[in-house]
């Protein structure tokens, strides 16, 4: 949900307060002026809150402390006592040049977000199923450059670290011309992307809406 703007939030507590300058000389019922001071604390919490939001209250670890930056959010409701998540993803899209895979960065910040809410590591289990041009995101530069890295070696190295399973499609692999040891390490290939999801589904993974 959008917040508020915060100028029109400050213009509300100056009326506010304008009102509480006034009251001093025209001796309000004393209920009324407590109502203001309420709605004037209020609004000043609400403030201070606004500005720790935003992009700057994102950081990454405690798991993966490279990737997958998340937010604190106050207020949440507690996650049941030895929960255990066990998702799947699915991607297909190839990351924009100079970007990393979103999926990819997506499983991090799950692992990143429950780990900081309190789930022990090891009761994560996540895979990321990848097809279409994303193959190309886990697999090693072709074209002959001398010590050429893929930029999402750290970031899949990180995340099979952390019990992320990185399953390629075997019919993708095929159609983009890339072989099983092209993949980057601890990728897996499996039949098809569809193969993969059913076996996932097959052992209690849950797919992810998005």
């Amino acid at each position: 949900m959008a917040r508020r703007p915060a100028g029109r939030w400050r213009l509300i507590a100056t009326v506010i307060r304008e009102r509480l300058r006034q009251t001093q000389f025209e001796r309000p019922h004393a209920m009324t002026t407590r109502l203001l001071i309420f709605l004037a604390f209020m609004i000043s919490l609400t403030l201070a809150q606004n500005a720790q939001a935003g992009p700057e209250a994102f950081s990454t670890g405690p798991a993966i402390k490279e990737f997958g930056p998340v937010a604190d959010i106050v207020g949440a409701d507690p996650l049941p006592e030895g929960v255990r998540f066990r998702l799947s993803y699915d991607t297909a899209s190839e990351a924009a040049d100079g970007a990393l895979n979103k999926t990819l960065v997506t499983a991090a910040r799950f692992i990143n977000m429950h780990v900081r809410a309190g789930v022990a590591p090891e009761n994560i289990n996540l895979a990321v199923v990848v097809h279409g041009k994303a193959v190309r995101d886990v697999s090693k530069p072709s074209g002959g450059k001398d010590g050429a890295v893929n930029r999402h070696a750290e970031l899949i190295a990180a995340l099979t670290k952390h019990n992320v399973r990185i399953i390629v499609c075997g019919q993708s692999a095929a159609y983009y011309d890339v072989a099983a040891e092209d993949l980057l390490e601890n990728v897996e290939i499996s039949l098809s992307a569809m193969t993969a999801h059913v076996l996932l589904q097959n052992d209690g993974y849950a797919m992810n809406p998005f």
